[in-house]
C-alpha cells in the first residue's frame, strides 16, 4: 500500500511540474510579444500562418522562424515577411516576393507592386515547422491561455487552501 502511495506522488509531483513548465513557456511567448502582436525574441519571430498563401511551402497552420534582416542584406528574388496594418489598426502578417529593394529610403516592393518600409518588414523566413502553428495559435488565445493555463492553476490553488483548512481543523493524517 505504501509503495501505490509513493508511485501515485511520483505521477502526480511529474505531472505537475511538466504543466507548470508547459504554463511558463505559454507565459513566456505572449510576453514576449512585440506591436504587430507577433512573438519575437531578439531578431527573431515567431509568426502562426493563419491563411492560405499563394507561395509555396507554406501551408495553413504552419509556425515560420523569421529572422529580420537589414536592408542591404535583401536581394530581389527573396521570400519576406512584412506586416501590415488594417484601419482599425490591427496588425496583418503578408508574405512575398522581393520585387525590388530601395536602400536609400530603407524600403521593399513586392513583385504585386506592394511597399513596405524596413520598420513593417518581419524579415526572411528561416525555418518552417508544419502543423504545429494552429496548435499554438489556439493556445496562446486569449481563451485557450484561460482555459488551458489560468483556470487550472486557480483551481489547484484552490484545491491547495481547501486541504491546507482540512489539515488546521482535523489535523494532519498520520498513518
Amino acid at each position: 500500500m505504501k509503495g501505490l502511495k509513493t508511485v501515485k506522488k511520483v505521477v502526480f509531483t511529474t505531472v505537475g511540474v511538466l504543466y507548470f513548465a508547459f504554463a511558463l513557456c505559454m507565459t513566456i511567448l505572449l510576453l514576449n510579444r512585440n506591436d504587430y502582436n507577433v512573438t519575437q525574441f531578439g531578431n527573431t519571430s515567431l509568426i502562426i500562418i493563419t491563411d492560405d498563401v499563394s507561395i509555396e511551402g507554406y501551408e495553413k497552420g504552419d509556425l515560420v522562424i523569421v529572422e529580420s534582416q537589414r536592408i542591404s542584406n535583401l536581394q530581389v528574388g527573396d521570400v519576406l515577411f512584412t506586416y501590415r496594418l488594417d484601419s482599425n489598426k490591427t496588425a496583418h502578417v503578408e508574405i512575398g516576393t522581393i520585387g525590388e529593394v530601395y536602400p536609400d529610403e530603407e524600403s521593399i516592393s513586392f513583385e504585386n507592386g506592394d511597399t513596405y518600409s524596413l520598420k513593417f518588414i518581419a524579415g526572411k523566413p528561416t525555418k518552417v515547422i508544419h502543423g504545429i502553428g494552429s496548435v499554438l495559435n489556439i493556445i496562446t488565445s486569449q481563451w485557450g491561455f484561460l482555459f488551458i493555463v489560468l483556470l487550472p492553476c486557480f483551481l489547484i490553488f484552490i484545491y491547495e487552501i481547501y486541504a491546507l483548512i482540512i489539515e488546521i481543523k482535523y489535523g494532519a493524517n498520520e498513518e
